[in-house]
């Protein structure tokens, strides 16, 4: 993370370097620039807390190849200054890497992003990345992750290595964010399994290949946990908690089919080394309705059940749970689209809605709409923090 100070010296200079760059580089660099709005229909429930939160984001990304693709450079930062909240004002360097294409190998070297993952709901195989628990509390925002990367492909398939040097510890929001546990989260005094800390060397194996209708990857990885549990610490009158890293094993599998009008989604992990050995599931279908009495109209129903072996003792909150979605797609030249969706607690009563849509607005402006509602969350349950929290955020980006 970085200071205010520095981020106010260093804002500046990075718009007018990506503006400049981009006039006379176009064809190699893009990105965007960002401003958000986000408002919360309650009182909070913890003191110093705001109503309304405002930030601005720019996002640039550079690409540039030579020896006709056989080598090429990747780099991208993410930069976000919030006006409300101090922990959100922050940089990271997204991906600065090198690669270089053989025939049947590529190597890249660097800090990359790497996704794994099909279902909607979650992602439980995805774990190269750490979260930016910060910028966005569903876990979809990763930080760059120092590698290195050697992906074998044949006809039978990709096997990737992954040599992962240096770990990168989350981050939580702060006492005065929305979004929050109601103790304090702190990230400076996390604990760690391992000796060697932030220095433990990861690694990671995923075999990925594509039979007829089926896109199947199967991984493994062995290293600091990217989740952490956590400890509960007494410091004087204070009581907070403590992030604690485990080393792990996890063996991932995802699965997706696509035939005709279906697509089936599957990701599962066995995992040992937090405490218990567990498994989880996230399953589910995906059915589209296409050009609607001839609109164009696409409309996508989904559901998708979640599990988790731990029951009460797990570390996210959807250990039983069942999704229903529905996407559309106008597909005008607007590129517009909306996903609406519901979680809904199988052995209780806890319910996530959620809606997140977007639409552009000429050739480089994009707004994008996403709202959060929790209901009927009970002091057992791991959202109960959130009760309070119900949000709608607007976000207009400017796309160069």
């Amino acid at each position: 993370m970085l200071s205010t100070r520095r981020f106010k010296r260093l804002l500046p200079l990075m718009l007018l370097l990506s503006q400049s760059i981009t006039l006379s580089l176009a064809n190699e660099w893009t990105g965007n620039l960002s401003a958000e709005t986000r408002g919360f229909a309650e009182k909070a429930t913890l003191t110093d807390q705001s109503q309304f939160y405002g930030s601005i984001s720019l996002h640039p990304e550079y690409y540039h190849e030579w020896e006709n693709g056989v080598q090429s450079l990747t780099a991208s930062v993410f930069a976000r200054k919030s006006f409300q909240n101090e922990s959100r004002s922050h940089i990271d360097l997204r991906e600065l890497y090198w690669t270089f294409v053989s025939e049947d190998w590529e190597l890249r070297v660097g800090v990359r992003k790497i996704f794994w993952g099909v279902t909607e709901s979650q992602h439980l195989v995805d774990i190269v990345n750490q979260t930016d628990f910060v910028e966005s509390f569903d876990g979809e925002e990763k930080l760059g992750q120092p590698m290195v990367n050697l992906a074998w492909i044949q006809d039978w398939g990709t096997l990737d290595l992954f040599i992962l040097t240096g770990f990168r510890q989350r981050e939580f929001p702060s006492s005065d964010a929305r979004l929050r546990t109601e103790l304090v989260i702190n990230s400076d005094e996390a604990l760690y399994e391992s000796d060697q800390e932030k220095s433990h060397i990861d690694f990671a194996i995923r075999y990925s290949h594509v039979l007829g209708d089926w896109d199947i990857g199967l991984s493994l990885f062995y290293g600091t946990s990217r989740e952490p549990r956590f400890e509960l610490v007494n410091a004087g009158s204070n009581v907070k908690l403590v992030p604690y890293y485990d080393i792990i094993n996890q063996t991932g599998l995802d699965v997706q089919a696509t035939l005709e009008n279906w697509l089936w989604k599957a990701e599962s992990i066995y995992r040992n080394g937090m405490g218990e050995n567990y498994i989880a599931t996230t399953f589910g279908l995906e059915y589209s309705f296409y050009d609607i009495a001839s609109t164009g109209l696409d409309i996508g129903l989904v559901t998708e059940h979640l599990y988790d072996s731990r029951q009460s003792t797990a570390t996210n909150a959807f250990e039983n749970d069942l999704m229903l979605g529905l996407r559309f797609a106008l597909n005008d030249t607007q590129s517009t689209e909306a996903l609406a969706g519901i979680i809904q607690d199988i052995d209780g009563e806890a319910t996530v809605l959620s809606l997140e849509a977007n639409r552009r607005i000429g050739d480089q402006i994009k707004i994008t709409l996403e709202g959060y509602l929790f209901s009927h969350t009970d002091n057992q349950d791991l959202l109960y923090s959130f009760r309070n929290d119900d949000y709608v955020q607007l976000e207009l980006g400017y796309f160069f």
